[in-house]
């Protein structure tokens, strides 16, 4: 794909709203780039539909929107005209659409106010959420191993989570089954155990499909900081300093090592 006026729109996109994705996304080669910057695109579009609206319905009509925009991509052969959808619909088999619009579909739990039911409702939202743009980013460049990825996209997502509990909270939405610091803790081991699986199986992997999982550079590190000091997720404070921040970027690209 060429990195033509939609996939430098999406690029900017990702630049202004996921500073860390477009971080991960540069850090890859061009022709992964093309492909990458649609993907995380949509997920910018996606994850902020619930939030621009007080109004349920509107955001519901948001989501909406992007699940009939990948049934045509799923379906063809028409597929609407828009910045973001017109190089997905270039990139995405009809098979990742559809695991596309299973993530678009569990983020309606970012509308409304209530808790998660059990462990397992938890575990699918984050599992269809990250795990599946994870996977979809991935056999997008040419990857075929689901389970690798799922693992590390569920630690990956469980990172990520916590960065964004002070944020949820303050909207009114209640992120964790267990807030209190053994909870955490619990959760914590949980996603690095998921990540040492996902490890372990890192060959099965192409070299093509790896940049996908640049995105996840930071994982390991907030899930440990977590797992010792508890209290930093609900303080905001699993942020790593610019300088590490960027050489670890910059080791994970040079040696593929996620």
């Amino acid at each position: 794909m060429e990195f033509d006026d939609d996939i430098k729109a999406c690029a900017a996109l990702v630049h202004r709203a996921d500073p860390d994705r477009f971080m991960a996304a540069m850090a890859a080669p061009v022709e992964a780039r093309a492909i990458l910057f649609p993907i995380y695109a949509l997920n910018v579009e996606v994850a902020r539909a619930p939030w621009v609206t007080q109004e349920s319905m509107i955001a519901e009509m948001r989501l909406q929107w992007w699940r009939d925009a990948l049934q045509e991509i799923a379906e063809g052969p028409s597929v609407r005209r828009h910045e973001v959808v017109t190089p997905l619909s270039r990139i995405l088999s009809p098979h990742l659409a559809a695991q596309l619009d299973e993530y678009v579909a569990v983020r309606r739990w970012d509308i409304y106010r209530d808790p998660f039911e059990d462990e397992e409702h938890f575990d699918s939202y984050i599992d269809h959420s990250a795990g599946s743009l994870m996977v979809v980013s991935a056999q997008a460049l040419g990857a075929s191993d689901e389970t690798v990825l799922r693992n590390f996209g569920y630690a990956a997502g469980i990172a990520n989570w916590m960065r964004a509990i002070p944020e949820l909270e303050s909207r009114g939405r209640i992120p964790l089954l267990d807030g209190t610091q053994d909870g955490v803790r619990t959760l914590a081991q949980k996603a690095l155990d998921r990540l040492a699986r996902a490890r372990s199986a890192r060959g099965e992997i192409s070299a093509a499909a790896r940049p996908a999982l640049f995105a996840g550079w930071q994982t390991e590190w907030v899930l440990q900081a977590a797992l010792a000091r508890p209290e930093r997720v609900a303080a905001g404070a699993l942020v790593q300093g610019e300088i590490r921040r960027r050489f670890s970027l910059m080791k994970t690209a040079a040696t593929g090592r996620w």
